[in-house]
């Protein structure tokens, strides 16, 4: 009789499960393309169907896209949201969507207006202020998308929202094309065709949003990045570690097998760690590699909230 071979387990041994494909890609967002397009290219690329991205971008918004592959997507939630991005404001128009691809609603002459006139303009919408998202947005109304009622042609007042603009710089003003370029980082949730719109209405002439490009969202940026084109080449693209993205986030590693088979079981741990309440928490193994995330709790323990090629 032929030994059994070893890649056979006895009945009653559980298999280690088999590692989950786990990591980040940064796209260069094309103008054009809809975030959900770019998804459906990267999972073609590679042969892959659990793939998502963080920050939606509007068709005409270029720059930086994240998306997140295979067990990464549930990562997502740990990554900081805020944005960065350059943009160009057109004033003396007011659109229905507040940028160019809308309907011209209203034409008015711009002022001559000097550097110092438009930083004063500017400094109101620095820090925390109150915005009104654009009725042409993704923002739900009754259970209902904003942008589907504005294309019915709805009257829309949407509820104004708690944003914070923590940079905004007037990089270049144009006077003779009547556009301004500006920087801008800002927490998650803020529309920059919003800042437009307010923009040109406390200058008195409108304004809407021409040009608007993403250089950094949930701590990647555009030098991490890689044009779509990129795709069709063989192999794709790396991945980037998730270990690397989630840095600025606490760590703790497993002292043992023992331990990370009662982690796989979803158990909570002891951790030598003054954390607190509520933290979240990168969990290794014994060998470096990433298992999972945990929340912090009182006593020094570390409560499984997310377990990779979990047991049971």
């Amino acid at each position: 009789m032929l030994p059994e071979s070893p890649a056979l387990t006895s009945p009653g041994v559980k298999t280690p499960p088999s590692p989950e494909l786990c990591g980040f890609l940064v796209l260069d967002k094309p103008a054009g393309l809809t975030s959900h397009g770019c998804v459906a290219q990267v999972r073609r690329a590679y042969g892959l169907k659990r793939v998502g991205h963080g920050g939606t971008l509007d068709p005409a918004v270029t720059g930086v896209l994240p998306i997140a592959l295979g067990s990464a997507t549930r990562l997502l939630p740990y990554l900081s949201g805020d944005k960065r991005y350059r943009g160009t404001v057109r004033l003396g128009l007011r659109t229905s969507s507040d940028d160019l691809g809308g309907d011209l609603l209203e034409q008015r002459p711009v002022p001559a207006l000097g550097r110092d006139r438009l930083e004063a303009a500017l400094e109101p919408f620095r820090g925390t202020i109150q915005q009104r998202p654009p009725n042409v947005s993704a923002v739900h109304v009754d259970g209902e998308r904003a942008y589907l009622r504005a294309r019915r042609g709805e009257e829309l007042d949407l509820a104004s929202k708690t944003v914070t603009i923590s940079e905004l710089h007037l990089l270049g003003w144009d006077l003779e094309r009547a556009e301004l370029e500006l920087e801008v980082a800002c927490t998650a949730g803020t529309y920059i065709r919003s800042l437009a719109r307010d923009l040109g209405a406390a200058l008195g002439c409108g304004g809407c949003l021409a040009e608007l490009r993403r250089t950094e969202a949930l701590g990647f940026g555009l030098e991490q990045s890689v044009p779509l084109e990129r795709l069709q080449q063989t192999p794709p693209p790396e991945l980037l570690d998730p270990l690397v993205v989630l840095r600025h986030l606490d760590r703790h590693q497993l002292a043992g097998e023992a331990e990370l088979a009662s982690w796989r079981c979803g158990r909570s741990l002891e951790a030598a760690l003054a954390l607190t309440d509520g933290t979240a928490v990168v969990v290794v193994g014994p060998d470096g590699s990433l298992v999972g995330m945990a929340q912090a709790r009182a006593g020094g323990r570390l409560q499984p909230k997310l377990v990779l090629q979990a047991n049971g």
